[in-house]
């Protein structure tokens, strides 16, 4: 729960190891909102903000409240909010719903954009109890916060920053199998994040237990020596706007697309919707 403090940051862009009060408006729609899910049993984990302060100290103001849900859970949750005076929408069914209210709003968020990354049960049961804005809620673990910010690597938003923070913070006191179990097959993204680590805190580097640099490590050297010749490109698992011209003009896969149509018929078992839909959501991409 963000403690009392004197001022608040100018901007919700910056950050400040002090807490600051949550303006009484974002306080009051996050309380009802939480209470709101409480009370009709809506499992979730609350992350963004909230989580980042908890792991690092970081204090980030913003005028939304991150909620990880599971995608089957999104529309009670969206009915409920709906009976609340929210205003609903759905951005893009593979990952992002909002529930607004004046100029705050929930995020409902039920997995990363490109599909790669989902939440299911294990991240609910992971997630901790904590008080956020005066109601007993729960929050996500950290590994599952460091694995929701891995493909977090826009030009108008980087999350690397913030997992360099949380390892640094926890002193690498982490379950580091669960981090890899999510990437799954994208553990090059986590070797990226630690390399990146790595030099922000040279001093450090043994906050990242010596077993998982060897094993990373180890197998990256496997795969330069020995290299696919037929591995995908991809590139839109990172940003699909920076490597468009590889799609558009090159006339290489988007991978990112498969992944979401992968996703959505499995989810629903229907139609795909058109991968250009992902645009929609960009600029909060996750």
């Amino acid at each position: 729960m963000l403690e009392q403090a004197s001022k608040p940051p100018e901007s919700s862009s910056l950050t400040s190891a002090t807490a600051v009060p949550l303006p009484p408006e974002a306080a009051d729609l996050y309380c009802e909102v939480l209470v709101a899910l409480n009370e009709h049993g809506v499992e979730y984990a609350v992350a963004g903000a909230f989580a980042l302060q908890k792991y690092t100290g970081i204090c980030r103001i913003t005028k939304d409240l991150d909620l990880f849900i599971k995608s089957e859970d999104v529309p009670a949750a969206l009915e409920y909010l709906a009976q609340h005076s929210f205003r609903c929408e759905t951005l893009d069914p593979v990952w992002l719903s909002k529930a607004h209210r004046g100029e705050y709003f929930v995020d409902l968020i039920s997995g990363m954009s490109n599909a790669v990354i989902v939440v299911d049960d294990s991240w609910i049961k992971r997630a901790q109890p904590a008080i956020i804005a005066g109601v007993p809620s729960r929050i996500i673990a950290a590994e599952d916060l460091i694995a929701s910010k891995l493909f977090v690597t826009r030009r108008e938003r980087f999350d690397g920053g913030d997992i360099a923070h949380i390892i640094y913070r926890t002193r690498g006191i982490l379950d580091w199998n669960r981090v890899l179990e999510l990437a799954g097959e994208h553990w090059e993204i986590v070797l990226w994040s630690l390399l990146l680590f790595r030099y922000i805190y040279p001093a450090h580097s043994d906050y990242v237990p010596a077993a998982v640099w060897k094993e990373l490590l180890s197998r990256y050297v496997k795969l330069i020596q020995q290299p696919d010749r037929n591995a995908p490109f991809r590139g839109s698992l990172v940003d699909e706007n920076i490597f468009s011209i590889d799609m558009k003009d090159w006339g290489l896969e988007d991978i990112q697309a498969r992944y979401r149509a992968k996703h959505l018929k499995k989810r629903v078992g229907g139609v795909p919707e058109p991968p250009e839909s992902s645009a929609k959501a960009g600029q909060s991409k996750r």
